[in-house]
């Protein structure tokens, strides 16, 4: 435990209930309790029925945004999702990894029989019926999932693909390594797997991050009339929560503003960029060498190798005939619309051609767990033909290089 916890010890104390590890910070006239919890335990559900029955509370803080409230309860939140805006602006890949997390936390239902969270639905639920006022303290996961994006770069975003991919269609159960570090941490950074634990960068946004949001969340929802304070968080977050809520002098809402912001950046895809401008000048030397014969022949390439490939991806996506043509179509333009990926035209003429039906998104959770699944269901088949038909459009151009250059050399 670090310095600035024992520096603090005659007011933030450690205690225990029902099992489970509890820190007391006093500040500003409120005292926190923070109750931490394992996201899978019958014991953490005891001990926030404990806590809150015994009525010494004035208002309950929990580790849940408002998208993960909804999802904790209401089973049929996903029924109402607009797929086409989704699309649209771009939320594909959000979309997509939430629903790995989804599949998890289904796994480890089935498992350990606990809803993962349950302890975290309790809370609000006794909260409510108690006449308690309740604050959603973590941030929003969209916010933390963009923040990640933009630490990593190009191979680390494939590597975290990569790992969300390979849990998500895993069919062994948890292991129970996993199940007990699971305990003793957060669920976010379980469903990351290994790769949460190569890259420092993932592990301070999913965590060191999201304990000084808490603790910000926490000033800043400072009443007069609250002076006890029940923070039901996971416990993996139970040690720099306190320290933060100890030490942090900022002003909250400046510093939430900072811990919420994601800073734009050019939105440049150099690697494409370079790609592209590798095979045009090859085009361009081929015209130059060969004449239009040459030059005709590589721009066949082009379009064979892009289209081909980007009209294979939907195809192996299941996807409607119409939309392979779209992605056929679609891909050898691509470079004169970076911003626009060519899956996102396949997708939404798959959305229009098939859209999901309401029972489609009730078995989401459900089919999303297994790859027959994905190709059951239209909601995930449409993400499928959205992700394989730019894999595609992505390699055909990588294709292209090289044969334009070995027509060049040869």
């Amino acid at each position: 435990m670090n310095d600035a916890m024992n520096d603090s010890s005659q007011h933030a104390g450690t205690e225990l209930l029902a099992g489970q590890p509890v820190r007391i910070v006093e500040r500003d006239g409120v005292r926190y309790t923070l109750l931490g919890t394992a996201h899978v335990s019958l014991a953490s559900v005891q001990a926030v029925e404990e806590a809150i029955g015994s009525g010494q509370f004035d208002a309950v803080a929990v580790e849940l945004d408002p998208q993960r409230l909804v999802a904790l309860t209401n089973p049929n939140a996903m029924a109402q999702l607009d797929l086409v805006e989704v699309i649209r602006k771009g939320r594909v890949a959000l979309f997509a990894a939430n629903l790995a997390l989804a599949a998890y936390q289904r796994r480890l239902a089935d498992q350990l029989g606990i809803e993962p969270g349950a302890e975290l639905k309790r809370a609000v639920t006794l909260a409510k019926e108690n006449d308690l006022p309740v604050h959603l303290i973590d941030r929003d996961v969209g916010l933390t999932f963009r923040r990640v994006s933009q630490r990593l770069g190009f191979f680390g975003k494939i590597k975290l693909i990569a790992g969300l991919g390979a849990g998500l269609f895993s069919s062994e159960d948890v292991g129970e390594d996993e199940i007990e570090k699971l305990k003793q941490g957060d669920m976010l950074e379980s469903s990351f797997g290994e790769f949460a634990k190569e890259s420092p960068a993932l592990y301070e946004t999913i965590i060191g991050e999201r304990d000084r949001y808490m603790a910000t969340r926490l000033r800043q929802e400072h009443d007069s009339a609250q002076r006890n304070v029940l923070a039901v968080v996971g416990a993996g977050h139970l040690a720099g929560l306190a320290r933060y809520l100890e030490t942090d002098n900022e002003p909250p809402a400046q510093l939430r503003e900072q811990l919420e912001s994601v800073p734009r950046k050019r939105n440049i895809p150099w690697i494409t960029l370079t790609i592209l401008a590798v095979v045009l000048a090859g085009i361009g030397i081929g015209f130059w060498k060969g004449g239009m014969n040459m030059g005709a022949q590589m721009l066949a390439i082009w379009a064979l190798y892009t289209g081909g490939l980007a009209g294979l991806g939907a195809l192996l996506a299941g996807s409607h005939p119409l939309s392979i043509l779209t992605a056929i179509a679609v891909a050898p333009f691509k470079p004169f619309r970076l911003s626009i990926p060519t899956g996102a035209f396949a997708a939404l003429v798959e959305t229009r051609l098939r859209k999901p039906t309401y029972q489609d998104f009730l078995q989401l959770r459900d089919d999303a767990q297994t790859l027959k699944g994905w190709y059951r269901n239209r909601v995930t088949r449409i993400t499928l033909t959205f992700m394989l038909t730019n894999l595609g459009s992505i390699l055909g151009l990588w294709l292209t290089g090289f044969s334009v250059y070995g027509k060049l050399a040869g």
